[in-house]
């Protein structure tokens, strides 16, 4: 199984503090958050509880408005979105970074990679982790953290038990080289 991790990116939120000037200080300063799961899900969850702890912590300065299930934005559209100052935080799947030029982010989307999930934070908690991050910033983009988004799991309406039994499924994946062609050579 691999273990899928997710981003969360920040643009702009360092430049809307710095430029809130005394006249500004009594308006919150309003991070919109956009992603594309569904609020009962754990990234759901954890985007509302991330909004919950940033307002009770900065007692208010700081309001997250939380935007769920594309409903501000699509899957597509989001990172662009980010880079305009549209929205100021995503959580996208790091095969999302690939197609803006930082490859080295395929490296998630890549099968049996980790042993576990201790290894998957080993790397992104360590230096290479780090070093994928600062990539994002010629984008214009500020890689926060890496968020957990739990392991790859294949379901299908018969057993799965070996590459073979995938051939000639239909897969709903994440958009990415990578898993396009872990697809194709399984024949799915």
């Amino acid at each position: 199984m691999k273990f899928h991790k997710t981003i969360l990116a920040a643009f702009g939120v360092a430049a809307t503090i710095a430029l809130s000037g005394p006249a500004a200080a009594q308006e919150p300063i309003i991070i919109k958050f956009s992603h594309v799961a569904a609020s009962n899900t754990p990234k759901g969850q954890a985007a509302d509880y991330f909004k919950k702890l940033v307002e009770e912590r900065t007692k208010g300065r700081v309001k997250v408005d939380v935007y769920p299930n594309s409903s501000l934005f699509k899957d597509k559209e989001e990172l662009e979105a980010l880079q305009i100052g549209a929205v100021q935080m995503l959580a996208p799947v790091p095969g999302k970074f690939g197609p803006m030029g930082v490859k080295e982010f395929e490296v998630f989307d890549l099968p049996y990679i980790f042993k576990d999930i201790k290894a998957v934070h080993r790397f992104a908690r360590g230096p290479a982790g780090t070093a994928l991050l600062k990539k994002l910033e010629p984008r214009g983009l500020v890689g926060l953290s890496y968020w957990d988004n739990g392991f790859r799991v294949m379901s299908a309406n018969k057993p799965i038990r070996t590459p073979d039994d995938m051939r000639g499924l239909k897969m709903r994946i994440n958009s990415s080289k990578v898993n396009s062609a872990i697809m194709q050579s399984v024949g799915a």
